[in-house]
Formats: structure tokens, C-alpha cells, sequence
């Protein structure tokens, strides 16, 4: 989230479009009172892109020393609303200047040029920079949420939990049947929205089973630039006294996936959001559950009890106390991307310990389990809905050069 850091309020909106665009102004936003400034400057976003071009948005800070002057081009910014809105605000009531205008042409997706522009190799990540991601990337990945989970990329909550489940979904459209689901069957990872006014509600993914999905839906959903990021599946327990129905709140990972291992290095710590964590472990006390804290090891290979040896003694060496396909990846991909996540899993079977996960057992196990470990999750979102409206700061997954936007501090 963006923070005021100190600055009086005031300020202008300015939409400034290029021709053929009209132009025109937006009076200077009051102390304060910067909804309309902000709503026009959203507005003047929309039309832009609606004419076929990236709409830009400049920023002057008066504050800043160092980087007084900062600019970001965006693609169908209707996705984003709610955070740009959020995040406008914030820079408008510390005082500064706000431009919108038409930068370019959007490229078409068969555009030989669309495709050079997606490198991220080519992208300083950490550079300050309006916005993470450039407007092709951008464009193309909220096609691709549209495509995986069957709902447009603008029916995306602030609040994303993922799952590995289908019980989950049955949980969660009972708790929410209003919940906005699936356009057309088939998709690869149907997502599931419970919407409210803000965008401030929760979305739930099934994500499947494996590291790759994983991957590529956080990869996707980065550009939506979510509050928080929780995986609520189903793990094996590696602890004695662990027992079936158990939960495992991560405090680190231990990355055998290898799916993200060419951008970001097995030796780069990945911890989880400590303030998520601590809320999640609240309402962990309050249930009533059981559960431990501790490192998860998620693997790309799900039959690695096939070939135990090097598995076992990576475990061991880590002191590990639960297994999974899933946790690790996205945990990496929210460090990566500065979303704040964490890893809260319910125990399903116990591979050490002559407890394997059989069909019999699990479908009994999961009807039991499944409303309490959504509850747990839910209960924990609307304390961070409630405490933190500004999005949960980030400082742990930020480094001294980030982009502007989603971070705590102006520099």
C-alpha cells in the first residue's frame, strides 16, 4: 500500500489526453477529499483504454529528493479500479500531483512486438517505477486469469485464498451462494468470487495439485496486485504427534518444487507475512485447533516416497513438519511479486507414520474438515479487512529500490 509518510494533505488530479483525445482538467482535489479527483483521473483511465491506447499516469512528488517524478502505463485499468483508487488517494492527500494521458497505441496480442515486451528479463523488478509490470504484461495476464479460472479478472477480490480442494469450493459456495463462479465448465482452475462494494472480498481458486498450477495463477494474479494470498489445502504430516485434522501454520519453506528456481535462487530466503501469520495463528487459538508451527517442504514429485532417501534427509535437515505440492510455490511467487501470503494446511495424512491418504478414510476426513479450515481463513481476512483497509504493509517482501505502488513508504 501507499502511505502518506508524513506528508500534509492537498494536492491536484490532472487528466491531460493526447490527441485525438478531448482534453480537459480536474480542479485541484481538496484536503483530504480526493474521491472525485481520483474518480475522474479513473474515469479518463477507462475512456483511454476504451480508444485502443495504454493509459499513463504521472505522478509528481514534491516531497521526494530523489525521485520526484515517476510515470507507469497500464492495460484495461477496469481490473484494477479499486486499488488505483485506493492507492491515488493516498498520494493525492500527501500532496502530490496526479497526470493522466494517453501514452501509445495498445499492442494486439499477435503483435510481434507484444511478445518482446513480456521478457521480465529485460525489467529491473526492483527499479522505482510507478507499477511492477509493464501494460503487455499486464494485458496478457488478465486475459489469462479469464482463460484458467473462468471469470473475467475484474470479478477478482482483494482477498485471494487458494486450494489444492474441490470441498473447498462446495464450503465456500455455501458460505457464500451468491459467490460469482465459472462462466463455462472445464476450466483448468475455477475461481470462485464473493464480491463486495470496495473489491474488498474473498476470491478462493482451486488451484489443483501441483507446483505448475501454482505458479501460473500467481503469476497471473500479480498484476491484480492483491491485499493477501493464502493457501488453505491439505498436507502430509511429518510429526509423531501430529494427528489427522491437525494444522500447519508455515514460517518457512523448503523449496524442492524447483519451478521458479531460474528467477528466484533456492538460497534467497522466503518466509511468510509475519503480521498474516499472527493473525491466522489468532484464529487458530480461538477455534480451538490443533496445529503446529513450522517449515513446509513442497515438492514437484508427488510420488516421492518411491525414492525416499535424498526426500527424507532434506526433510530432516530442515526440521520439517509438513509435506505438500503447493505452499512453497506460491510463497515464493508472492516474495517475487511484494504480495503478502502465508500457508495455513490441515493435516490429511501422515507418511511416516503407517498413515497414508486412502480413499476411504479421506472422504470422511475431508467432509469433516473442510467448513472449520475455511472458517479458520475466513475469520482471519476480516480482521485484516478490519485493521489493515490499506492493505497489510509489506516491508518484509520489499527491498530499498521498489516500485512505488504497492509499497509502505515514499522515497
Amino acid at each position: 500500500m501507499l502511505a502518506p509518510d508524513g506528508q500534509s494533505e492537498g494536492g491536484a488530479g490532472v487528466v491531460e489526453r493526447n490527441a485525438p483525445h478531448t482534453a480537459g482538467r480536474v480542479t485541484t482535489a481538496p484536503a483530504g477529499a480526493p474521491a472525485p479527483a481520483v474518480a475522474e483521473l479513473l474515469d479518463a483511465m477507462h475512456a483511454i483504454d476504451a480508444d485502443g491506447w495504454y493509459p499513463a499516469i504521472d505522478v509528481e512528488r514534491p516531497w521526494s529528493s530523489a525521485n520526484p517524478h515517476i510515470t507507469g502505463e497500464f492495460a484495461r485499468p477496469s481490473a484494477i479500479r479499486e486499488y488505483l483508487r485506493r492507492e491515488l488517494s493516498a498520494l493525492i492527500r500527501a500532496g502530490a500531483n496526479v497526470t493522466v494521458r494517453a501514452s501509445r497505441r495498445a499492442l494486439a496480442f499477435d503483435d510481434p512486438g507484444f511478445f518482446a515486451a513480456l521478457d521480465e528479463d529485460h525489467v529491473d523488478l526492483r527499479g522505482k517505477k510507478l507499477f511492477l509490470f509493464g501494460p503487455e504484461r499486464m494485458a496478457l495476464s488478465l486475459d489469462r486469469l479469464w482463460h484458467y479460472c473462468g471469470t473475467p479478472a475484474e470479478a477478482f477480490q482483494r482477498h485471494v485464498l487458494f486450494t489444492n480442494y474441490a470441498m473447498h469450493v462446495e464450503s465456500f459456495r455455501e458460505r457464500f451462494p451468491d459467490a460469482e463462479g465459472p462462466d463455462r465448465p472445464g476450466v483448468q482452475m475455477p475461481a470462485w468470487h464473493h464480491r463486495t462494494p470496495a473489491g474488498d472480498g474473498v476470491t478462493l481458486v482451486d488451484i489443483g495439485v501441483g507446483p505448475s498450477n501454482a505458479k501460473t495463477i500467481t503469476d497471473h494474479l500479480a498484476v491484480l496486485r492483491p491485499d493477501t494470498m493464502i493457501m488453505i489445502g491439505h498436507c502430509g504430516g511429518l510429526r509423531n504427534h501430529q494427528r489427522l485434522g491437525d494444522y500447519v501454520l508455515a514460517t518457512a519453506y523448503q523449496r524442492a518444487d524447483h519451478v521458479l528456481d531460474e528467477v528466484l535462487p533456492t538460497d534467497i530466503p522466503v518466509i511468510p507475512n509475519h503480521r498474516l501469520n499472527t493473525i491466522l495463528l489468532d484464529g487458530l487459538e480461538a477455534a480451538g485447533a490443533g496445529y503446529r508451527l513450522g517449515v513446509v517442504h513442497t515438492t514437484g514429485n508427488r510420488n516421492w516416497e518411491f525414492n525416499q532417501r535424498r526426500t527424507l534427509a532434506a526433510m530432516k535437515g530442515a526440521r520439517c513438519i509438513a509435506v505438500d505440492m503447493e505452499s512453497a510455490t506460491i510463497a515464493a511467487n508472492g516474495f517475487r511479486y511484494r504480495i503478502p501470503n502465508a500457508t495455513l494446511l490441515c493435516v490429511s495424512d501422515k507418511p511416516l507414520h503407517a498413515a497414508p491418504k486412502l480413499s476411504d478414510g479421506a472422504r470422511s476426513f475431508y467432509e469433516a474438515s473442510k467448513r472449520r479450515h475455511l472458517d479458520i481463513a475466513l475469520s482471519a481476512l476480516e480482521r485484516v479487512r478490519s485493521d489493515f483497509p490499506d492493505g497489510l504493509p509489506n516491508q518484509d517482501v520489499r527491498a530499498s529500490d521498489e516500485p512505488l505502488l504497492g509499497t509502505e513508504t515514499q522515497h
